[in-house]
């Protein structure tokens, strides 16, 4: 079973704004996500009903499963410092 990931338009605008470097180390965590939407290490956030958060070195991408769609939804990625503002 194999979920497919899309970006709400803020989160493909963040995801294009990093360094091409940098883009490589989410973007496999990602794509991982689509076999294995709950992977060790990703964290529920609190106070959220359906929100993760799983890190990527220094940055932090937050996305959502809805299990009845096989759909991951990616929304936001940032910097750890900077993506719960």
């Amino acid at each position: 079973m194999t979920y497919q990931i899309e970006f709400v338009n803020q989160a493909a605008k963040q995801f294009r704004t990093l360094p091409v470097q940098i883009q490589e180390q989410p973007k496999a965590k990602i794509d991982a996500l689509s076999t294995n939407p709950r992977p060790y290490g990703i964290t529920k956030l609190a106070g959220e009903d359906n929100l993760y958060r799983i890190r990527s070195g220094d940055f932090c991408i937050i996305y959502t499963i809805q299990d009845r769609q096989l759909l991951i939804l990616t929304v936001k990625i940032g910097h750890r410092r900077d993506v719960y503002r």
